[in-house]
Protein backbone atom coordinates (compact mmCIF):
# COMPACT_ATOMS: atom_id res chain seq x y z
CA UNK A 1 0.00 0.00 0.00
CA UNK A 2 1.34 3.47 -0.84
CA UNK A 3 1.84 5.90 2.01
CA UNK A 4 -0.08 9.17 1.92
CA UNK A 5 1.92 12.34 2.61
CA UNK A 6 -0.33 15.07 3.99
CA UNK A 7 0.08 18.75 4.79
CA UNK A 8 1.36 18.77 8.40
CA UNK A 9 0.22 21.12 11.14
CA UNK A 10 3.44 22.98 11.85
CA UNK A 11 2.11 25.52 14.35
CA UNK A 12 -0.81 25.79 16.76
CA UNK A 13 -2.48 28.45 14.60
CA UNK A 14 -1.86 26.82 11.23
CA UNK A 15 -4.93 25.86 9.19
CA UNK A 16 -3.32 25.79 5.75
CA UNK A 17 0.15 25.98 4.28
CA UNK A 18 1.75 27.05 1.03
CA UNK A 19 3.99 24.49 -0.63
CA UNK A 20 6.89 26.79 -1.47
CA UNK A 21 9.28 24.25 -3.00
CA UNK A 22 9.61 20.54 -3.58
CA UNK A 23 13.08 19.40 -2.48
CA UNK A 24 12.53 15.95 -4.03
CA UNK A 25 11.21 15.01 -7.47
CA UNK A 26 9.15 12.11 -8.80
CA UNK A 27 11.04 8.84 -8.64
CA UNK A 28 13.50 9.99 -5.97
CA UNK A 29 14.34 7.54 -3.22
CA UNK A 30 13.23 8.88 0.16
CA UNK A 31 14.61 7.95 3.55
CA UNK A 32 13.08 8.78 6.89
CA UNK A 33 14.26 12.24 7.95
CA UNK A 34 14.90 13.50 4.42
CA UNK A 35 13.64 17.02 3.72
CA UNK A 36 11.10 16.61 0.94
CA UNK A 37 9.53 20.09 0.76
CA UNK A 38 9.51 23.64 2.11
CA UNK A 39 6.20 24.72 3.66
CA UNK A 40 5.21 28.31 4.39
CA UNK A 41 2.97 28.59 7.44
CA UNK A 42 1.30 31.67 8.89
CA UNK A 43 4.58 32.52 10.66
CA UNK A 44 7.57 31.01 8.89
CA UNK A 45 8.91 28.87 6.06
CA UNK A 46 9.81 25.45 7.40
CA UNK A 47 11.31 22.21 6.13
CA UNK A 48 9.03 19.17 5.90
CA UNK A 49 10.69 15.84 6.66
CA UNK A 50 9.69 12.36 5.55
CA UNK A 51 8.47 9.95 8.21
CA UNK A 52 8.88 6.80 6.08
CA UNK A 53 11.18 5.22 3.52
CA UNK A 54 10.09 4.76 -0.07
CA UNK A 55 9.97 6.32 -3.52
CA UNK A 56 8.17 9.58 -4.32
CA UNK A 57 5.44 8.19 -6.57
CA UNK A 58 2.89 11.00 -7.00
CA UNK A 59 2.83 14.76 -6.40
CA UNK A 60 -0.63 16.33 -6.16
CA UNK A 61 0.27 19.89 -5.21
CA UNK A 62 2.29 22.32 -7.31
CA UNK A 63 4.80 24.75 -5.91
CA UNK A 64 3.06 27.94 -4.76
CA UNK A 65 -0.30 26.28 -4.05
CA UNK A 66 -2.09 26.59 -0.71
CA UNK A 67 -3.24 23.38 0.96
CA UNK A 68 -5.39 22.72 4.01
CA UNK A 69 -3.80 20.98 6.98
CA UNK A 70 -4.37 17.23 6.60
CA UNK A 71 -4.90 17.36 2.82
CA UNK A 72 -2.94 14.86 0.75
CA UNK A 73 -0.03 16.40 -1.14
CA UNK A 74 1.94 13.35 -2.36
CA UNK A 75 2.24 9.56 -2.32
CA UNK A 76 5.19 7.47 -1.26
CA UNK A 77 5.56 4.03 -2.86
CA UNK A 78 6.96 1.47 -0.42
CA UNK A 79 9.37 -1.35 -1.16
CA UNK A 80 8.06 -3.74 -3.81
CA UNK A 81 5.81 -1.16 -5.46
CA UNK A 82 6.56 0.64 -8.68
CA UNK A 83 5.89 4.38 -8.62
CA UNK A 84 3.23 4.05 -11.31
CA UNK A 85 1.30 1.48 -9.26
CA UNK A 86 0.66 3.83 -6.37
CA UNK A 87 -2.90 5.12 -6.30
CA UNK A 88 -4.20 8.12 -4.35
CA UNK A 89 -5.65 7.07 -1.05
CA UNK A 90 -9.17 8.18 -0.27
CA UNK A 91 -9.04 11.13 2.10
CA UNK A 92 -10.27 10.54 5.60
CA UNK A 93 -13.69 11.98 6.49
CA UNK A 94 -11.98 14.64 8.58
CA UNK A 95 -9.87 15.76 5.63
CA UNK A 96 -12.78 15.58 3.20
CA UNK A 97 -14.77 17.85 5.48
CA UNK A 98 -11.98 20.40 5.64
CA UNK A 99 -10.56 20.70 2.13
CA UNK A 100 -10.46 24.45 2.50
CA UNK A 101 -9.29 24.80 6.13
CA UNK A 102 -12.91 24.20 7.27
CA UNK A 103 -13.59 27.75 6.14
CA UNK A 104 -11.67 29.56 8.83
CA UNK A 105 -13.23 32.77 7.60
CA UNK A 106 -16.74 31.49 8.19
CA UNK A 107 -16.49 29.29 11.26
CA UNK A 108 -17.42 30.68 14.68
CA UNK A 109 -14.63 31.36 17.14
CA UNK A 110 -14.44 28.32 19.45
CA UNK A 111 -16.10 29.07 22.75
CA UNK A 112 -17.78 32.23 21.49
CA UNK A 113 -21.48 32.74 22.27
CA UNK A 114 -23.56 30.88 19.73
CA UNK A 115 -20.66 28.78 18.45
CA UNK A 116 -21.95 25.48 17.11
CA UNK A 117 -20.44 22.25 18.50
CA UNK A 118 -18.11 20.35 16.22
CA UNK A 119 -20.00 17.74 14.20
CA UNK A 120 -19.36 14.22 15.39
CA UNK A 121 -19.75 12.67 11.95
CA UNK A 122 -18.50 13.55 8.50
CA UNK A 123 -20.66 14.16 5.40
CA UNK A 124 -21.99 11.13 3.56
CA UNK A 125 -19.75 9.27 1.13
CA UNK A 126 -19.41 10.58 -2.42
CA UNK A 127 -21.31 7.60 -3.81
CA UNK A 128 -24.48 8.57 -1.98
CA UNK A 129 -27.21 10.53 -3.80
CA UNK A 130 -26.72 14.29 -3.86
CA UNK A 131 -27.87 15.55 -0.47
CA UNK A 132 -30.44 18.24 0.07
CA UNK A 133 -29.55 21.34 2.07
CA UNK A 134 -29.23 20.52 5.77
CA UNK A 135 -31.99 22.14 7.81
CA UNK A 136 -32.03 22.55 11.58
CA UNK A 137 -35.04 21.46 13.69
CA UNK A 138 -36.08 25.11 13.78
CA UNK A 139 -36.33 25.14 9.99
CA UNK A 140 -33.15 27.14 9.32
CA UNK A 141 -30.66 26.13 6.64
CA UNK A 142 -27.25 25.35 8.14
CA UNK A 143 -24.81 27.93 6.78
CA UNK A 144 -21.81 29.87 8.04
CA UNK A 145 -22.22 33.57 8.84
CA UNK A 146 -19.98 34.44 5.89
CA UNK A 147 -22.05 32.29 3.52
CA UNK A 148 -25.26 33.96 4.75
CA UNK A 149 -23.75 37.40 4.21
CA UNK A 150 -22.56 36.62 0.70
CA UNK A 151 -25.85 34.93 -0.21
CA UNK A 152 -27.79 38.01 0.85
CA UNK A 153 -25.51 40.25 -1.21
CA UNK A 154 -25.70 38.09 -4.34
CA UNK A 155 -29.38 37.20 -4.09
CA UNK A 156 -28.77 33.48 -3.62
CA UNK A 157 -31.48 31.34 -2.05
CA UNK A 158 -29.68 29.12 0.47
CA UNK A 159 -32.49 26.55 0.34
CA UNK A 160 -31.27 25.73 -3.18
CA UNK A 161 -27.61 25.25 -2.17
CA UNK A 162 -26.00 22.00 -1.04
CA UNK A 163 -23.36 22.46 1.67
CA UNK A 164 -19.99 20.74 1.61
CA UNK A 165 -18.76 22.00 4.98
CA UNK A 166 -18.71 20.04 8.23
CA UNK A 167 -22.07 18.34 8.80
CA UNK A 168 -23.39 19.56 5.44
CA UNK A 169 -23.01 23.21 6.42
CA UNK A 170 -23.06 25.72 3.56
CA UNK A 171 -19.77 27.59 3.38
CA UNK A 172 -18.27 30.24 1.12
CA UNK A 173 -17.06 27.99 -1.70
CA UNK A 174 -20.53 26.43 -2.10
CA UNK A 175 -21.84 29.75 -3.42
CA UNK A 176 -19.45 29.91 -6.38
CA UNK A 177 -21.84 28.17 -8.81
CA UNK A 178 -25.05 28.49 -6.85
CA UNK A 179 -28.21 29.51 -8.77
CA UNK A 180 -29.15 33.12 -8.31
CA UNK A 181 -32.72 33.68 -7.21
CA UNK A 182 -34.71 35.47 -4.58
CA UNK A 183 -32.57 35.89 -1.50
CA UNK A 184 -33.42 33.80 1.49
CA UNK A 185 -35.41 35.58 4.19
CA UNK A 186 -33.49 37.24 6.99
CA UNK A 187 -32.70 35.10 10.01
CA UNK A 188 -35.26 35.45 12.82
CA UNK A 189 -32.38 36.12 15.18
CA UNK A 190 -31.30 39.19 13.20
CA UNK A 191 -34.36 40.79 11.61
CA UNK A 192 -33.67 43.51 9.07
CA UNK A 193 -35.67 46.72 9.31
CA UNK A 194 -36.14 49.67 7.03
CA UNK A 195 -35.25 52.04 9.86
CA UNK A 196 -31.65 50.90 10.17
CA UNK A 197 -29.19 48.64 8.39
CA UNK A 198 -29.13 45.01 9.42
CA UNK A 199 -27.01 44.21 12.45
CA UNK A 200 -23.52 43.03 11.54
CA UNK A 201 -22.94 39.32 11.28
CA UNK A 202 -20.96 38.09 14.28
CA UNK A 203 -17.25 38.47 13.68
CA UNK A 204 -15.83 35.08 12.76
CA UNK A 205 -12.15 34.22 12.83
CA UNK A 206 -10.66 36.66 10.32
CA UNK A 207 -13.65 38.31 8.68
CA UNK A 208 -15.15 41.59 9.80
CA UNK A 209 -18.93 41.79 9.55
CA UNK A 210 -19.27 45.08 7.68
CA UNK A 211 -18.57 44.48 3.98
CA UNK A 212 -16.14 46.85 2.27
CA UNK A 213 -17.00 49.08 -0.66
CA UNK A 214 -16.80 46.82 -3.75
CA UNK A 215 -13.51 47.06 -5.62
CA UNK A 216 -13.63 49.25 -8.67
CA UNK A 217 -11.52 49.75 -11.78
CA UNK A 218 -7.89 50.19 -10.84
CA UNK A 219 -8.37 48.85 -7.30
CA UNK A 220 -6.14 45.99 -6.26
CA UNK A 221 -7.65 43.07 -4.33
CA UNK A 222 -4.94 41.45 -2.21
CA UNK A 223 -5.79 37.90 -1.04
CA UNK A 224 -5.14 37.28 2.65
CA UNK A 225 -1.88 35.52 3.39
CA UNK A 226 -1.89 32.87 6.09
CA UNK A 227 -0.07 35.27 8.40
CA UNK A 228 -2.46 38.16 7.83
CA UNK A 229 -5.46 35.86 8.33
CA UNK A 230 -4.15 34.63 11.69
CA UNK A 231 -3.26 38.17 12.78
CA UNK A 232 -6.84 39.24 12.01
CA UNK A 233 -8.28 36.27 13.87
CA UNK A 234 -6.22 36.87 16.99
CA UNK A 235 -6.82 40.61 17.07
CA UNK A 236 -10.59 40.19 16.71
CA UNK A 237 -10.59 37.49 19.39
CA UNK A 238 -8.50 39.68 21.69
CA UNK A 239 -10.64 42.81 21.40
CA UNK A 240 -13.87 40.79 21.50
CA UNK A 241 -13.11 38.66 24.54
CA UNK A 242 -10.53 40.54 26.64
CA UNK A 243 -11.66 43.54 28.75
CA UNK A 244 -8.89 45.99 27.84
CA UNK A 245 -7.97 49.05 29.84
CA UNK A 246 -5.06 51.40 29.37
CA UNK A 247 -2.45 53.19 31.49
CA UNK A 248 0.20 55.66 30.37
CA UNK A 249 3.30 57.32 31.83
CA UNK A 250 5.86 59.81 30.57
CA UNK A 251 9.46 59.12 31.53
CA UNK A 252 12.61 61.22 31.37
CA UNK A 253 14.56 59.38 28.66
CA UNK A 254 17.75 61.45 28.90
CA UNK A 255 19.54 59.18 31.44
CA UNK A 256 18.77 56.14 29.30
CA UNK A 257 20.08 57.84 26.16
CA UNK A 258 23.28 58.87 27.95
CA UNK A 259 23.80 55.30 29.17
CA UNK A 260 23.43 54.06 25.59
CA UNK A 261 26.15 56.45 24.38
CA UNK A 262 28.52 55.17 27.06
CA UNK A 263 27.74 51.50 26.40
CA UNK A 264 28.23 51.88 22.66
CA UNK A 265 31.56 53.60 23.13
CA UNK A 266 32.73 50.55 25.04
CA UNK A 267 31.09 48.14 22.59
CA UNK A 268 32.79 49.79 19.62
CA UNK A 269 36.17 49.59 21.29
CA UNK A 270 35.73 45.86 21.94
CA UNK A 271 34.26 45.10 18.51
CA UNK A 272 30.80 44.17 19.81
CA UNK A 273 27.47 45.16 18.29
CA UNK A 274 25.84 48.45 19.19
CA UNK A 275 23.09 48.67 21.81
CA UNK A 276 19.81 50.24 20.69
CA UNK A 277 17.29 52.22 22.71
CA UNK A 278 14.92 49.28 22.26
CA UNK A 279 17.46 46.90 23.82
CA UNK A 280 17.56 49.09 26.93
CA UNK A 281 13.77 49.35 27.06
CA UNK A 282 13.47 45.56 26.85
CA UNK A 283 15.92 45.16 29.71
CA UNK A 284 14.00 47.71 31.77
CA UNK A 285 10.66 46.02 30.99
CA UNK A 286 12.04 42.69 32.19
CA UNK A 287 13.58 44.18 35.32
CA UNK A 288 10.23 45.79 36.16
CA UNK A 289 8.51 42.40 35.73
CA UNK A 290 10.97 40.89 38.20
CA UNK A 291 9.91 43.57 40.69
CA UNK A 292 6.17 43.23 39.92
CA UNK A 293 5.81 39.55 38.90
CA UNK A 294 2.00 39.43 38.98
CA UNK A 295 1.91 41.26 35.64
CA UNK A 296 3.77 38.33 34.07
CA UNK A 297 0.58 36.29 34.02
CA UNK A 298 -2.34 34.97 31.99
CA UNK A 299 -6.07 34.38 32.33
CA UNK A 300 -6.94 30.66 32.38
CA UNK A 301 -10.73 30.72 32.64
CA UNK A 302 -11.15 29.59 36.23
CA UNK A 303 -7.70 30.64 37.43
CA UNK A 304 -4.84 33.08 36.86
CA UNK A 305 -1.46 31.67 35.90
CA UNK A 306 1.47 33.62 37.35
CA UNK A 307 4.51 32.53 35.36
CA UNK A 308 7.74 31.65 37.09
CA UNK A 309 9.91 32.55 34.08
CA UNK A 310 9.73 35.65 31.88
CA UNK A 311 9.48 34.71 28.19
CA UNK A 312 9.58 38.08 26.47
CA UNK A 313 7.68 38.48 23.18
CA UNK A 314 9.10 41.26 21.00
CA UNK A 315 6.92 42.70 18.24
CA UNK A 316 8.72 42.64 14.87
CA UNK A 317 7.26 44.19 11.73
CA UNK A 318 7.52 41.97 8.63
CA UNK A 319 6.25 42.42 5.10
CA UNK A 320 2.94 40.64 5.73
CA UNK A 321 2.21 42.00 9.19
CA UNK A 322 3.63 41.36 12.63
CA UNK A 323 5.28 38.49 14.46
CA UNK A 324 6.32 38.26 18.10
CA UNK A 325 9.40 36.06 18.50
CA UNK A 326 10.19 35.09 22.07
CA UNK A 327 13.36 35.51 24.16
CA UNK A 328 13.03 32.74 26.73
CA UNK A 329 13.91 32.95 30.41
CA UNK A 330 15.17 36.48 29.86
CA UNK A 331 15.31 37.68 33.47
CA UNK A 332 18.97 36.74 33.98
CA UNK A 333 20.23 37.93 30.60
CA UNK A 334 22.46 40.96 30.15
CA UNK A 335 21.70 43.89 27.85
CA UNK A 336 24.21 42.52 25.33
CA UNK A 337 22.58 39.07 25.37
CA UNK A 338 19.11 40.57 24.89
CA UNK A 339 20.41 42.76 22.06
CA UNK A 340 22.00 39.81 20.24
CA UNK A 341 18.88 37.66 20.68
CA UNK A 342 16.57 40.38 19.33
CA UNK A 343 18.75 41.01 16.27
CA UNK A 344 18.92 37.30 15.46
CA UNK A 345 15.18 36.69 15.94
CA UNK A 346 14.18 39.80 13.98
CA UNK A 347 16.41 38.86 11.04
CA UNK A 348 15.02 35.34 10.85
CA UNK A 349 11.45 36.57 11.38
CA UNK A 350 11.74 38.85 8.35
CA UNK A 351 13.07 35.89 6.37
CA UNK A 352 10.22 33.68 7.67
CA UNK A 353 12.77 31.29 9.14
CA UNK A 354 11.55 31.10 12.72
CA UNK A 355 10.78 27.75 14.29
CA UNK A 356 7.38 27.35 16.03
CA UNK A 357 8.98 27.24 19.48
CA UNK A 358 10.59 30.62 18.75
CA UNK A 359 7.31 32.51 18.44
CA UNK A 360 5.14 30.57 20.89
CA UNK A 361 4.99 30.58 24.68
CA UNK A 362 5.59 34.27 25.39
CA UNK A 363 4.37 35.62 28.75
CA UNK A 364 4.66 39.42 28.17
CA UNK A 365 5.00 41.52 24.99
CA UNK A 366 6.80 44.77 24.17
CA UNK A 367 5.87 46.73 21.03
CA UNK A 368 8.09 49.70 20.16
CA UNK A 369 7.09 52.15 17.40
CA UNK A 370 9.53 54.84 18.45
CA UNK A 371 11.78 54.22 15.44
CA UNK A 372 8.78 55.09 13.22
CA UNK A 373 8.36 58.45 14.92
CA UNK A 374 5.21 57.44 16.83
CA UNK A 375 5.09 59.32 20.13
CA UNK A 376 2.37 57.32 21.88
CA UNK A 377 -0.05 54.45 21.21
CA UNK A 378 -1.77 51.50 22.87
CA UNK A 379 -1.23 48.00 21.50
CA UNK A 380 -3.79 45.19 21.64
CA UNK A 381 -3.17 42.50 24.26
CA UNK A 382 -1.50 39.39 22.83
CA UNK A 383 -3.58 36.51 24.27
CA UNK A 384 -3.28 34.62 26.52
CA UNK A 385 -0.88 37.17 28.02
CA UNK A 386 -2.28 39.70 30.48
CA UNK A 387 -0.50 42.86 29.29
CA UNK A 388 1.46 44.46 26.47
CA UNK A 389 3.82 47.44 26.68
CA UNK A 390 3.64 50.17 23.99
CA UNK A 391 6.78 52.29 23.64
CA UNK A 392 6.90 55.60 21.82
CA UNK A 393 9.77 57.76 20.57
CA UNK A 394 11.97 59.87 22.80
CA UNK A 395 10.90 63.44 22.02
CA UNK A 396 12.71 66.70 22.70
CA UNK A 397 10.38 69.10 24.48
CA UNK A 398 10.40 71.87 27.12
CA UNK A 399 10.07 70.47 30.63
CA UNK A 400 9.95 71.92 34.13
CA UNK A 401 12.91 70.87 36.28
CA UNK A 402 13.06 70.44 40.06
CA UNK A 403 13.84 74.15 40.49
CA UNK A 404 10.70 75.14 38.59
CA UNK A 405 12.63 76.26 35.50
CA UNK A 406 11.62 75.46 31.93
CA UNK A 407 14.50 73.60 30.30
CA UNK A 408 14.93 71.35 27.24
CA UNK A 409 14.37 67.67 27.95
CA UNK A 410 13.84 64.22 26.41
CA UNK A 411 10.55 62.57 27.21
CA UNK A 412 9.25 59.13 26.30
CA UNK A 413 5.59 58.09 26.44
CA UNK A 414 4.92 54.47 27.44
CA UNK A 415 1.52 52.79 27.47
CA UNK A 416 0.36 49.57 29.10
CA UNK A 417 -2.67 47.70 27.74
CA UNK A 418 -4.05 45.30 30.37
CA UNK A 419 -6.47 42.41 30.63
CA UNK A 420 -8.58 43.71 33.51
CA UNK A 421 -9.40 40.16 34.62
CA UNK A 422 -5.73 39.71 35.59
CA UNK A 423 -4.18 43.17 35.98
CA UNK A 424 -6.15 45.88 37.75
CA UNK A 425 -5.34 49.58 37.82
CA UNK A 426 -3.23 49.52 40.98
CA UNK A 427 -1.11 46.58 39.79
CA UNK A 428 -0.58 48.08 36.34
CA UNK A 429 0.34 51.43 37.89
CA UNK A 430 2.85 49.73 40.18
CA UNK A 431 4.50 48.08 37.19
CA UNK A 432 4.71 51.34 35.21
CA UNK A 433 6.11 53.10 38.29
CA UNK A 434 8.95 50.58 38.52
CA UNK A 435 9.57 50.85 34.78
CA UNK A 436 9.73 54.67 34.95
CA UNK A 437 12.21 54.48 37.81
CA UNK A 438 14.44 52.11 35.85
CA UNK A 439 14.36 54.27 32.72
CA UNK A 440 15.23 57.39 34.71
CA UNK A 441 17.86 55.54 36.77
CA UNK A 442 19.16 52.99 34.26
CA UNK A 443 22.19 52.07 36.36
CA UNK A 444 19.75 50.06 38.49
CA UNK A 445 19.35 47.64 35.55
CA UNK A 446 23.02 46.78 35.76
CA UNK A 447 22.89 45.67 39.40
Amino acid sequence: MPISIEMPKLSDTMTEGTLVKWRKKLGDKIEMGDVIAEIETDKATMEMEAFDDGTLAEIFVKEGEKVAVGQQIALLAVAGEKPGEAKPAAPSPAVAASTHYQEVAGAPIPGAPGAAPKPATAPAAAAAPEPAPVVTPQGRVKASPLARKLAAQKGIDLTRVVGTGPGGRIIERDLANAPVGAPAPASPARPATSAAPAAPVAVSSAVLAVPPIPAGPGDRVVPLSGMRRVIAERLVASKSTIPHFYLQIEADAEPLLKLRVGLNAGAEASGRGKITVNDLILKAAVAALVRVPKVNAAWAGDAIIEYDKINLSVAVAVEEGLVTPVIRDVAGQSISEISAAVKDLATRARGKRLKPEEYQGGTFTVSNLGSYGIESFFAIVNPPQAAILSVGAAVKKPVVNAAGQIVPGQRMSIGLSCDHRVVDGALGSQYLGELKNLIENPALMLL
